[in-house]
């Protein structure tokens, strides 16, 4: 496996990553499908400000990506972030999300970020153990704030402090 910056050329496969997420789960909150279009304007506008994507890469095919951007675009927010990470299907619970995250960590320390936030439905029981082994706290329990799949959805903040 290897961990790189996304290029243009994995726009395809991350937004097949994302519409695979979308449709099968609560771990982003949206109803629409994105294009490849789409995810290369996203790419493009986290390029121009700074931010990393990663890919993960094994055996020349890209299964899962993780990125993050402004928490909010206010001054006083600049030191912290807020990221998201995708697995595809087939690979989840075998390390590439641990690897991906660990790499997007150490990338936000290196641009001297002070905190990393999550935003998790609070429904996704996986996610959060998965954010709570990586050291994430969680801060926050906004009740029913998304509606997905025809029903509210509470989302639950985690945070990382990365000076710590």
């Amino acid at each position: 496996m290897t961990i790189r910056d996304a290029a243009e050329n994995d726009m395809a496969a991350i937004a097949a990553i994302y519409n695979e997420v979308l449709a099968s789960s609560t771990a982003i909150f949206n109803d629409r499908p994105t294009t490849a279009e789409e995810r290369r304007d996203w790419w493009r506008g986290r390029s121009r400000q700074g931010f990393p994507t990663l890919v993960l890469e094994d055996s020349g095919a890209v299964c899962g990506y993780a990125s993050y951007g402004d928490f909010r675009s206010w001054p006083g927010y600049r030191f912290t972030v807020e990221h998201s990470v995708h697995i595809a299907r087939d690979r989840r619970g075998q390390g590439a999300g641990t690897e991906l995250m660990r790499a997007l960590i150490e990338r936000a320390r290196q641009a001297q970020k002070h905190v990393m936030v999550g935003g998790i439905d609070a429904d996704n029981a996986a996610s959060l153990r998965f954010h709570e082994r990586l050291g994430f706290e969680r801060v926050a329990h906004l009740r029913e704030v998304g509606f997905k799949f025809g029903r509210f959805l509470d989302l639950v903040f985690v945070e990382l402090v990365l000076g710590k």
